[in-house]
């Protein structure tokens, strides 16, 4: 579609993105061709942008123009507005926890300031059902590695009201996120979802659309969010009206709880078990997010006209005129004193390798279902390559050591020797061998390099990992040493992304996840632990 800079804006909002619809810039926020923007209506409900459409329909994205610096202006003009209801605003921060040390926590303390009256922070890592048990208690140990992440990034302790865990896909520990959002109603004001780009934000905004967070009737009236692996996804604040949790509310809400607590699996109905039998091919940990609180709808009334559904054999029947269908809104007094949940801008993470790649490369990246753990014994002298988009040299150590790698199953882990490792990634980057990034020759010469970084690590034991070498977003790898063994490894990632050497290890345990060792490799047989769910009893325990 063409732009057309003489059209003035003023046709509403995008429906998915929040931005303003504008036909005079194909590559700023909110752009609609001039023939589809023509045809709009000033404030009409549910239109797209061109680059909300194209997400939604067919997984592309449109790059835009817009700095990291307007990101956070979005987000910071957002905090400072007045106070409503005389209280500050909650603030519900997302993290992904595959990502720790998350790289935004640490800008918010200055995106905050001195002057924004916060009622508290809410901190929650998502995407925990991505993650194996490594171990018994290995939630209780994400949970507290998020809250030192909070410490260590200078956020203040009396501020911090909470640390949750969920999965905003498959809506485990989402019921618990909303009995702890509903009980700061008396203490908070409006309530604002924040994060970096890709951290799931959009995806829980959703969830939270369509439970007993939001008002009754808000679903049929608020447009959902764009959810796309893509970061930056929502461009300016989408909202809906939180509920208030009265006591009789919140009563029926625990009775629902109740109820669905004591039911097993074989009393689910057969859509139910399908979805869910699906939520466990994709994780590790499932939930359910139900509704207490549904409102009633009207029963339709059909017009019967005479004069058009009579005719004689000698005429055609007559199409009856449909009605324009009036735009359903919120009324004055559902509204006057409403709280909302705001979803905002995700400020992008830079030095990310995401922003390096194209949108089927970061389709292939990140991860969207359960992470199977890839384990190689390597020595001295050999090398991992992850994609090309990450390597690892093993350069000294007196014995064999683990490597494990957590990262998107359809990335695929090469492993070569320290002589060749120059000429496999000349000649196979950009190939099918290392497969992301894709596109052959052409692709890699304007792809960054990869640089080295030296890393000395010394091992705990055979079965506990000692750090975690994070290849930026692509991945890690967990590295197991024998105790007392020093090993210097050589970690490579492209050049302008972090790379990160994470002490102590995410999941310390994860090179026991594995099968028994593939002759003549230097790999283990790979092995799926099963699912957990959530609010169900298990079958046949009372």
């Amino acid at each position: 579609g063409q732009a057309d800079p003489s059209l003035p804006p003023g046709r509403g909002s995008c429906s998915g993105c929040g931005a303003e619809l504008q036909c005079r810039d194909a590559a700023a926020p909110g752009f609609v061709p001039e023939e589809k923007y023509r045809s709009l209506s000033a404030g009409q409900r549910g239109a797209t942008c061109q680059r909300c459409w194209l997400l939604a329909h067919h997984g592309r994205a449109l790059r835009l123009r817009l700095p990291p610096e307007q990101h956070r202006q979005v987000v910071s003009a957002a905090l400072r507005r007045p106070l409503r209801h005389g209280r500050g605003p909650l603030l519900l921060y997302l993290l992904d926890v595959l990502d720790l040390p998350d790289p935004v926590l640490a800008q918010l303390p200055a995106l905050l300031g001195p002057d924004v009256p916060v009622a508290g922070l809410l901190v929650v890592g998502n995407k925990v059902d991505l993650l194996p048990a490594d171990g018994p208690g290995h939630l209780a140990r994400l949970r507290r590695m998020v809250a030192e992440a909070c410490e260590q990034a200078g956020l203040q302790q009396d501020k911090l009201v909470d640390v949750r865990l969920v999965s905003a896909k498959t809506g485990f520990g989402l019921e618990g996120l909303i009995s702890r959002l509903q009980r700061s109603w008396k203490c908070a004001g409006d309530v604002y979802l924040l994060g970096a780009t890709n951290s799931g934000k959009s995806t829980l905004f959703n969830i939270l659309l369509r439970s007993d967070y939001c008002k009754s009737r808000a679903p049929d009236i608020v447009d959902r969010a764009t959810v796309s692996p893509w970061p930056g996804t929502t461009l300016n604040l989408l909202k809906f009206p939180i509920i208030n949790p009265t006591c009789d509310r919140i009563f029926r809400r625990q009775e629902r709880l109740k109820e669905e607590a004591a039911k097993t699996e074989d009393q689910l109905g057969d859509e139910e078990k399908k979805y869910l039998n699906q939520l466990k091919k994709e994780g590790y940990l499932v939930g359910e997010v139900g509704r207490t609180f549904r409102r009633q709808k009207a029963v339709s009334v059909v017009d019967f006209d005479p004069d058009l559904l009579s005719y004689s054999i000698d005429e055609d029947p007559k199409d009856s005129p449909r009605k324009h269908e009036e735009r359903e809104e919120f009324t004055y007094n559902e509204v006057k004193d409403a709280r909302w949940c705001f979803d905002t801008p995700g400020i992008v993470k830079e030095n990310c390798v995401l922003n390096l790649l194209t949108e089927k490369e970061v389709k292939l990246v990140l991860p969207t279902h359960a992470i199977i753990p890839r384990t190689f014994i390597l020595k001295p002298g050999m090398v991992l390559f992850l994609a090309a988009l990450g390597r690892v040299d093993y350069l000294e150590g007196e014995k064999p050591a683990w490597f494990s790698i957590m990262a998107s199953n359809q990335l695929p882990v090469h492993i070569s020797t320290l002589d060749n490792a120059d000429a496999v990634y000349e000649k196979h980057a950009g190939q099918q061998l290392l497969k992301v990034p894709m596109g052959g020759e052409e692709r890699m010469k304007e792809f960054p390099p990869l640089v080295p970084q030296d890393i000395t690590l010394k091992g705990i034991s055979a079965t506990e990992a000692v750090a975690d070498i994070k290849l930026s977003s692509a991945g890690w790898v967990a590295v197991t040493a024998h105790a007392e063994e020093e090993v210097l490894l050589r970690a490579h990632v492209p050049k302008g992304t972090a790379l990160v050497v994470r002490e102590p290890p995410l999941l310390p345990y994860i090179s026991a996840i594995r099968g028994a060792r593939i002759p003549g490799t230097a790999a283990y047989r790979t092995k799926k632990l099963p699912s957990l769910v959530e609010n169900l009893r298990t079958t046949g325990k009372t």
